[in-house]
């Protein structure tokens, strides 16, 4: 136990805080690790900012130019796909909360920080993805049921092709600033940017369907978009779903393990655990020592070992290394009989 203590004690000086983190810094040179990564964090969080600002403006002037045009043709197909660009602009709000509130220091009540939030932030977009496949199939099926011609053909397709660029310039952009700085949210924001992409061939199909005198193209190819809508919603909902359960890649554990096992004096891992808070990885392993080595040698280990994980994993920001006891022959395992009398 007071192995544990000295080791999480160790563990405070690695959150900034100002002149007293700088000092600190100096005066506990085996911290620098984490503490860049932390420095790493935030500036992910600045990155996410940005794509979110970016996104948003891009968006907002694709969704400003195709409502233009809907007032032109009145085309209700292209009104579907203004919308859905205006929703997906509005999913930067959720987002831009949850980046806000994760650079919040952690208090009493949030122990961990609130890199949670953008789980949550990723369910509401999950959520709004749901709502813009839901909408594109009702309209689709409208159309079916009443057709009608659409006005001003040409200029409906280049408002489709705009709504397309624009779409998946955004998406293909959110998705690689979400997984380079392993935001979950962002990259089903991404996804969701593309499936207005989609939406958006769909108006260009129907307005060439609508040209050659079948009214009827429209509302088919808004079904069949509906349905790769639908698709996407399921590879986004999946993502977050695997966030929201504390689901991390397996190779991650694997890179994790294979520096744990380089540390000197480590003889065997025990409990490996990982977790993404926001897009920030912590980590909480057990590893076995000497059972004859003092409280300070196992502690030494235990530094090791949490810089061996700092430079090994990706994303992750702070390392929680319990230093257990080898059990001498004859002697049960200490770490087993704790377990077996709590649960008892």
């Amino acid at each position: 136990m007071s192995d544990r203590h000295h080791h999480e004690h160790g563990h405070h000086h690695h959150t900034p805080s100002g002149l007293r983190h700088r000092l600190t810094h100096l005066l506990t040179p085996h911290s620098h690790e984490s503490a860049d990564k932390l420095d790493s964090a935030l500036e992910s969080s600045a990155r996410g900012m940005r794509a979110l600002w970016v996104s948003l403006t891009v968006l907002g002037v694709t969704a400003a130019a195709q409502a233009v045009v809907v007032v032109m043709s009145g085309s209700v197909a292209l009104l579907g796909d203004t919308v859905h660009n205006t929703a997906d602009a509005l999913t930067a709000v959720p987002l831009g909360i949850a980046f806000v509130l994760g650079r919040r220091a952690a208090t009493r009540r949030f122990t961990y920080g609130y890199g949670r939030a953008e789980d949550l932030a990723g369910i509401a977009i999950v959520l709004t993805i749901a709502a813009s496949a839901a909408f594109a199939g009702w309209t689709a099926i409208d159309r079916l049921l009443d057709p009608r011609p659409v006005q001003h053909v040409p200029a409906v397709a280049v408002a489709a092709l705009v709504g397309f660029a624009g779409n998946e310039w955004v998406a293909r952009y959110r998705i690689r600033v979400g997984r380079d700085i392993g935001s979950a949210a962002l990259v089903a924001d991404g996804l969701h940017a593309r499936t207005d992409g989609f939406t958006s061939l769909a108006v260009l199909l129907g307005a060439g369907g609508s040209a050659l005198g079948w009214q009827l193209a429209d509302p088919v190819v808004g079904l069949a978009i509906t349905a790769a809508i639908a698709l996407v919603l399921r590879d986004a909902a999946r993502e977050v779903f695997r966030r929201v359960m504390d689901a991390v890649d397996p190779a991650l554990v694997d890179r994790a393990e294979h520096a744990l096992r380089e540390v000197e004096g480590v003889r065997e891992i025990g409990e490996l655990r990982l977790r993404w808070i926001g897009h920030r990885l912590r980590a909480e392993v057990a590893v076995v020592v000497d059972g004859d080595m003092t409280v300070r040698q196992s502690h030494a280990v235990a530094v090791e070992a949490e810089h061996a994980l700092l430079h090994a994993v990706p994303r992750l920001t702070a390392a929680l290394v319990h230093a257990d006891p080898a059990p001498r022959p004859g002697e049960d395992d200490p770490h087993h009989t704790l377990a077996h009398h709590t649960a008892a």
